[in-house]
């Protein structure tokens, strides 16, 4: 009987790390600019505005936080 092991390795390098490091912190900051720009946006609208979209001012950080974090 034989048998075959196959070991398929990835060598991930020190600028690979870096760079992949550097992506997800600028994913986070864009991600947080579009939470802010939200709040930001929905804040400026009144109150029948809101309203209209089924929403309340209560709901504004919630909603914001989940279009730009999909949480």
């Amino acid at each position: 009987m034989t048998y075959v092991n196959s070991v398929n390795t990835i060598e991930i390098d020190f600028a690979d790390r870096i760079s992949s490091a550097f992506q997800g912190m600028f994913s986070n900051i864009a991600k947080a600019r579009l939470a802010r720009r939200t709040v930001r946006e929905l804040s400026a609208l009144s109150s029948r505005e809101l309203e209209d979209l089924g929403l309340n001012r209560s709901m504004i950080k919630s909603v914001a936080r989940q279009t730009a974090y999909g949480l």
